[in-house]
């Protein structure tokens, strides 16, 4: 009986243990989602179209660097941050 308590213990540990990892792949996912959106959206429009966008995401903008052709970003959900970078350029089209 008390090998079987035992099992059982160590069975919802674990399960604990792998349900808290996965939500913070998920959050980190999410995280990175935003950040991407916010800087493309940041290098478009600005800081504040860059905000609102990460805010839509459900994430905080905490930094805007942009120097006009590039911007970088750094968004947090429930501590959990992401960067990301877009830059403004003109693409030919292929022919």
């Amino acid at each position: 009986m008390l090998s079987v308590s035992i099992a059982l213990t160590m069975l919802l540990i674990v399960t604990w243990l792998l349900v808290g990892v996965t939500d913070r792949v998920v959050t980190r996912s999410q995280a990175q989602s935003a950040a991407d959106a916010a800087a493309l959206a940041g290098v478009a429009d600005g800081e504040r179209a860059a905000a609102e966008v990460a805010e839509r995401n459900g994430a905080m903008l905490t930094s805007f660097v942009g120097d006009g052709e590039a911007v970088f970003v750094t968004v947090s959900i429930d501590g959990v941050r992401a960067t990301a970078r877009a830059e403004r350029r003109l693409v030919p089209p292929d022919r």
